[in-house]
């Protein structure tokens, strides 16, 4: 949920009060409105600049015999008549001639005899059937009422207790039955009716959210049109018009009529491709407790958020100096092409790509010639810090609402594998890898100080689903026993007892055992490992030697791909592959990983799913206080008081290890924390 900014809460948002912000844009820039601002000149100088001269007019007055860095001024210099011109454009214009009031913009329904002349000249013959129009008619037909029968309002005490498609905008319900429709702005109606009938969503997520903005709490759709043809077909993202569109829904009519008109396809498809269990049992009730994650939202420290934010930007302004002295001048650092100027040509670096617009800069080439020269390691240093400020401190500071608590949405129906993914913002993308990006977990806090945190993530699960789906003895005996996977590997791939394989031996094993899973070749791995492509082979090799039936396994999904065109997760789900019928090789191949890796990776987020369904179902009735605020990849996130922490923390641990039955078991490794970053 967006917060509301306005004059007596702008400057919790904004580092200067209203009255300078014009002049905030015309020295920062604002891109998403074209807005040049002064290169090189950030929000934070801005609003130092601001506050230490008071507007834009004094500090162009004033800069030349200040105390500010010669760079600072050179900005300034070279950039006056890009601030005067971005203040223009930052500038509202309220004066604009308008000849007319907003009551006369009011609509208030269309002239009879006026659409009645018109639909004949055009011969819109059904338009005049619909609206029951006639040469006769006059006055107005209004736009919630004076309906002709088949699109009679519908009265809610006559309203059966049937199958209706439901839409809900601006405050009003419209819900179409295949006669009939139902239309009502009063949140008691509105509510009896959801109640009294079987209501089938377009998008059932979004349609409580919608609800609960007027108050009024529903969770139970009997069927989700987008939800169904996603399981149908999880290669495509679904929006409302695209459902429509590939369904062949009528245009020009309400969107639960439209629904309504392609309900019998759907569900025609979705018995076709057996997803029944899917949608119902997984996909329907996951989206109602996600509705509940989206509107609770994760509390951010913001204030300390702040304050690391301006840590960083102290770190980056020291990189950036550094980075100057080793170019023996400034230059933009964000522009590929000035900054392959520098390394290509200036410094002379060994150049990796060539592209249409000069020489690639990306990181994969900067990893290569990091050794070669310092200024490499810095850019790198300076490109992570830079989006860490910008992705995420700013951005979930921008995020935040008046209660500090940033609402993620969980896009249910977006990745072929069944996943979840997260946006605005994305809380699943928070970095992990890095210890900055793994301090910004300190700034998400609970909602209330004496809750707590607990964090509980699948331990391999991808490689155990591995295990239990191909039946590899080996590999299953090994999880059940408890010991290391990847010290397993590492033993038999590099010939050596299971007590003497060393941290580098494992840390290749573990390479090794996921590059299999996800059809790496040996040239791959070598490039990973930075080994020999010989040594690679051997590696790949052993490994497939000791756990035979995962070549078979392999072997099977691939042909059964060809054959069927699609290949199918443990419950079901289904993911169609083209691109194995393509005559391009490379698409084949492609598809070919596809077809290797999605039973695997979807199975595990069908489990996931079945886990927050069911942790969520029990913490309701056993620990009502707790609640699931957080799924991300293979790890799981609750919330609850201090006191009743233990019995959460079992609540979550028991209901991910057995949401399925499987060959391996599967493990749960747990934390609490009173930050998100504690419980690691």
């Amino acid at each position: 949920m967006k917060r509301c900014v306005d004059e007596s809460n702008f400057s919790t948002v904004y580092p200067v009060p209203l009255s300078q912000f014009v002049d905030l844009k015309a020295l920062m820039g604002d891109s998403s409105d074209n807005i040049p601002g002064v290169p090189g000149v950030g929000e934070k100088t801005a609003a130092k600049l601001l506050k230490d001269f008071g507007s834009l007019d004094a500090i162009f007055d004033g800069y030349a015999a200040s105390s500010l860095s010669p760079s600072l001024k050179k900005k300034l210099e070279s950039g006056r008549e890009s601030a005067f011109l971005s203040r223009e454009l930052a500038t509202i214009v309220r004066d604009a001639p308008i000849d007319f009031s907003v009551s006369d913009a009011e609509y208030k329904g269309f002239d009879k005899a006026e659409a009645y002349a018109l639909f004949k000249e055009l011969n819109f013959t059904k338009f005049i059937e619909k609206y029951g129009l006639s040469e006769n008619d006059t006055g107005t037909f209004a736009a919630n009422g004076d309906l002709p029968k088949e699109y009679a309002l519908c009265a809610l005490s006559e309203a059966k207790a049937g199958e209706y498609t439901a839409s809900f905008t601006d405050g009003q319900l419209s819900a179409f039955d295949g006669e009939c429709i139902y239309r009502s702005d009063d949140a008691d109606a509105i509510t009896e009716f959801l109640n009294k009938n079987k209501i089938i969503a377009i998008d059932s997520k979004a349609l409580y959210n919608e609800l609960e903005k007027c108050g009024i709490r529903f969770r139970s759709a009997a069927f989700d049109c987008i939800l169904c043809a996603y399981v149908c077909d999880s290669n495509v993202e679904y929006t409302v018009e695209k459902l429509f569109s590939m369904y062949g829904a009528a245009e020009h009519e309400e969107a639960c009529v439209r629904a309504y008109s392609i309900l019998h396809a759907l569900k025609d498809k979705l018995s076709e491709v057996e997803g029944e269990e899917l949608l119902y049992e997984i996909e329907l009730p996951l989206a109602a407790i996600l509705c509940d994650m989206e509107r609770s939202g994760f509390r951010i420290d913001v204030d300390g958020l702040r304050g690391y934010g301006a840590q960083l930007s102290a770190q980056l302004e020291e990189i950036e100096y550094k980075i100057y002295e080793y170019a023996e001048g400034e230059f933009n650092i964000n522009s590929p092409k000035q900054l392959g100027e520098v390394l290509f040509e200036r410094l002379e670096l060994p150049v990796q790509k060539k592209t249409k617009t000069g020489y690639s800069t990306n990181a994969e080439v900067l990893e290569k010639i990091k050794l070669y020269h310092p200024i490499v390691p810095l850019i790198l240093e300076y490109r992570k810090l830079g989006k860490l400020i910008g992705t995420y401190v700013d951005g979930l500071i921008s995020a935040a609402d008046s209660e500090g608590k940033v609402h993620s949405v969980f896009k249910q129906a977006a990745t072929a594998t069944g996943r979840l993914s997260s946006a605005e913002p994305n809380l699943q993308n928070i970095p992990i890898k890095t210890e900055e990006g793994r301090y910004l977990r300190r700034f998400f806090i609970p909602s209330k100080d004496k809750n707590v945190f607990i964090d509980a993530d699948y331990s391999q699960i991808e490689l155990r689903l591995l295990a239990s789906i191909s039946g590899d003895e080996g590999m299953c005996e090994a999880f059940n026993n408890g010991a290391d996977i990847h010290t397993t590997t590492a033993a038999t791939v590099f010939a050596v007892p299971f007590e003497e394989v060393t941290p580098t031996m494992r840390k290749r094993a573990k390479a090794v055992n996921f590059g299999i899973m996800y059809g790496m070749g040996e040239y791959s791995l070598a490039e990973d490992l930075g080994i020999p492509m010989k040594e690679a082979k051997t590696y790949i090799e052993s490994y497939l030697a000791r756990f035979p039936r995962i070549t078979e396994y392999f072997e099977r999904t691939k042909e059964s791909a060809y054959a069927d065109g699609y290949v199918s997760t443990m419950l079901g789900r289904r993911r169609y592959i083209p691109e194995l019928k393509a005559s391009n090789k490379m698409l084949r191949a492609f598809g070919e990983r596809v077809a290797r890796n999605s039973p695997i990776q979807g199975s595990a987020a069908d489990i996931m799913k079945i886990a927050m369904i069911r942790v969520a179902e029990r913490l309701k009735r056993e620990c009502p206080s707790a609640r699931l605020i957080l799924q991300v990849h293979d790890e799981l996130l609750v919330e609850a008081p201090q006191n009743e922490q233990e019995l959460a923390r079992r609540i979550l641990c028991e209901e991910m290890e057995n949401a399925v039955s499987l060959n391996v078991r599967l493990s749960v490794e747990a934390g609490v924390g009173a930050t998100w970053y504690e419980c690691k």
